[in-house]
């Protein structure tokens, strides 16, 4: 590796909308974001699984479930 090229990489603090904080490494001292996985649907299960149109029922209906 060439010396001086390279940033320097430090212990971040991330905060996200939601008021959760915590610390991970990056060239900046300070992060913001908008959606962490305190917050996101996905990771919190809160996720909603949209029937659209009735396919599971259209499925079901063609296979006799």
């Amino acid at each position: 590796m060439k010396n001086g090229i390279h940033p320097e990489y430090k212990e971040a603090t991330v905060t996200c909308a939601c008021g959760n904080i915590f610390k991970t490494g990056s060239v900046k001292e300070d992060l913001k974001v908008e959606i962490c996985s305190e917050c996101h649907p996905f990771f919190t299960g809160r996720q909603k699984f949209t029937d659209t149109g009735g396919r599971i029922d259209k499925f079901n209906k063609k296979y006799k479930r």
